[in-house]
C-alpha cells in the first residue's frame, strides 16, 4: 500500500512539472531579455560566471510563475469529500513565496486558511496547493489573499472562508525605505466569518494558539 501511494505521488509530481513548463520559444525569449538586462547594467554577459545565467534565470522565472499555467480543477482533482464536520477547519502556517508585481522582487510569508464546512471537506494538501497556484504569479498581497479565499469558497461552497496572509516584502527591505523588520498582514473574510462575530472571534482565537 505504501509503495502504491508513493508511485501515485510520483505520477502527480511528474504531471505537475510537465504541465507547468513553458514552450522553448518562450524560454528563449526570456533568456534573451535577461541577456539584454545584464548588458544594460554594464555587465559582460560573455564572462564565465554569466554565460549561462540568462538560461538559468529564464528557468527560474518559469518556476516562479508556474501558477499561470495551473488549473484549479486539476489541482483539486476531485479531492472533495462528503462530511458531517461542522466546526472550523484551519490550516495554519502554509509557507508561501511570491513575486511583487510592482518591482519583481520576492515576498515571503505564511498563509492561514480556514473554512466552515457545509457538508463537504477538501483534502488537506489541496489547501496548500491552492495557495501555491496564486502565490506563483506576479502579485500584490491584498489580491493574493482574496484569490485564495474566493477560490476555496467557489470550489467547496462552505458556510464561510477566512484567509490571513503575513509576509515580508523584499521591495521594502532591499530598496526604497529599507525597513528590515516590517511585516504586512492581510485578511479576507467571506460568509459566516464576515457576518457572524462569534465565528470570526473563534477563528482569530485559533490563530493565536
Amino acid at each position: 500500500m505504501i509503495q502504491r501511494r508513493n508511485a501515485d505521488l510520483d505520477i502527480e509530481e511528474r504531471f505537475t512539472r510537465e504541465s507547468n513548463r513553458l514552450p522553448k520559444k518562450d524560454l528563449d525569449t526570456i533568456a534573451r531579455a535577461y541577456r539584454e538586462l545584464l548588458d544594460a547594467i554594464g555587465e559582460d554577459v560573455d564572462r564565465q560566471g554569466l554565460q549561462r545565467t540568462p538560461d538559468r534565470a529564464a528557468r527560474a522565472l518559469e518556476f516562479l510563475t508556474h501558477g499561470y499555467r495551473q488549473n484549479l480543477d486539476e489541482i483539486i482533482n476531485d479531492a472533495i469529500f462528503e462530511s458531517d464536520a461542522s466546526e472550523i477547519i484551519l490550516v495554519k502556517d502554509i509557507e508561501l513565496y511570491s513575486m511583487c508585481e510592482h518591482h519583481l522582487l520576492p515576498f515571503i510569508g505564511r498563509a492561514h486558511v480556514a473554512y466552515l464546512p457545509n457538508g463537504k471537506v477538501i483534502g488537506l494538501s489541496k489547501v496548500a496547493r491552492i495557495v501555491d497556484v496564486f502565490a506563483r504569479r506576479l502579485q500584490i498581497q491584498e489580491n493574493l489573499t482574496t484569490q485564495i479565499a474566493e477560490s476555496l469558497m467557489n470550489c467547496l461552497a462552505p458556510s464561510g472562508v477566512a484567509v490571513v496572509v503575513e509576509a515580508k516584502h523584499l521591495c521594502m527591505m532591499m530598496r526604497g525605505v529599507e525597513k528590515q523588520n516590517s511585516v504586512m498582514k492581510t485578511s479576507c473574510l467571506l460568509g459566516t466569518f464576515k457576518d457572524d462575530a462569534r465565528t470570526r472571534s473563534e477563528f482569530l482565537s485559533l490563530l493565536k494558539d
